[in-house]
């Protein structure tokens, strides 16, 4: 994808207005079929930031799009949900003869101003996935994530009244949680790709503490264990914690502890010297974390072992 200059789009109007569309039946919240889409004939890829939610689900669409630090190309029934301030590449594939299929909800944070969804939309952390950790639908969960869309839209098509807004927010509180729920069976059902994932954190802990890097580069943390497996901090967390029970973080410390028992009874090494070498600046830090974790402290652990 060439580098662009990113668009910014400060309202869903502006959407519209922008991609070929008639003005929004609603200012603040939108369905838009990606059919309707006008993409100009000099347009081979460009560079969007949304001031606003954006909720995706795509079928036989004719370009590719980018999120986070991966391309993909979309297959049937894929579904992904960015929050406002974020990046979407979109590059058009232009001898694709296929008709696009899908769409797109947008809504602006205004809408949600002033109800509960304001609040608890931050806690859905699938909004900060990468493109790549995009939901696969089945046929069934697709047809159950557009019946919710649709009531979305004929709420917001009929006559607005002072129910309108309280009826749609509980749709689109209904739409977040299927979401969520078929994000946790994806982590479950795609087996062989996840647990390849948690095969490769295995592996890049064991290597980071095995081979001193703690000692040059201080204590492993999600974010560099995330972008080393290529995968975005929230997801991953959300992954390891079906699989294992354990987010991100438990899992480095459970690997760090492992390799503190390892070497506080294998060998004549102080507790400092220790700490220093799993990446801790102070003695105390790796003192109080390793307590916490087994319930003795270095030098007890030492002593019962012995």
């Amino acid at each position: 994808m060439k580098n662009t200059k990113p668009v910014r789009i400060r309202t869903i109007s502006e959407f519209h207005r922008l991609r070929g569309l008639p003005p929004p039946q609603h200012p603040l919240i939108s369905v838009v079929d990606f059919a309707a889409i006008k993409l100009g004939s000099q347009e081979a890829s460009l560079h969007l930031i949304l001031d606003f939610y954006a909720v995706f689900i795509k079928r036989d669409l004719s370009c590719k799009l980018k999120y986070g630090q991966q391309q993909c190309d979309f297959d049937k029934g894929i579904m992904f949900l960015m929050a406002p301030n974020q990046l979407l590449g979109v590059e058009v594939c232009p001898n694709v003869a296929s008709k696009p299929e899908g769409w797109m909800l947008l809504i602006h944070p205004d809408f949600l101003w002033n109800t509960s969804l304001a609040k608890t939309i931050k806690q859905y952390e699938y909004f900060d996935y990468s493109v790549n950790e995009a939901l696969f639908l089945s046929a069934k969960e697709e047809t159950t994530i557009v019946n919710v869309v649709h009531n979305i839209e004929q709420e917001y098509l009929s006559n607005i009244d002072k129910f309108s807004q309280s009826i749609i927010i509980s749709q689109i509180e209904t739409l977040l949680n299927y979401a969520e729920r078929f994000y946790q069976r994806q982590f479950i059902t795609r087996k062989i790709s996840n647990h390849q994932i948690l095969d490769r954190l295995e592996d890049l802990l064991s290597d980071y503490f095995n081979n001193d890097k703690s000692i040059k580069n201080g204590l492993p943390t999600v974010q560099f264990v995330s972008e080393k497996l290529n995968v975005s901090p929230n997801y991953l967390s959300g992954l390891l914690k079906a699989l294992t029970g354990q987010t991100t973080q438990q899992l480095i410390h459970e690997k760090l502890i492992e390799k503190a028992k390892e070497k506080l009874s294998t060998t004549n090494l102080s507790v400092g010297e220790i700490a220093y070498e799993l990446g801790f600046n102070h003695p105390q830090s790796f003192n109080k974390l390793f307590k916490s974790k087994t319930n003795f402290s270095p030098l007890e652990f030492r002593d019962s072992f012995n």
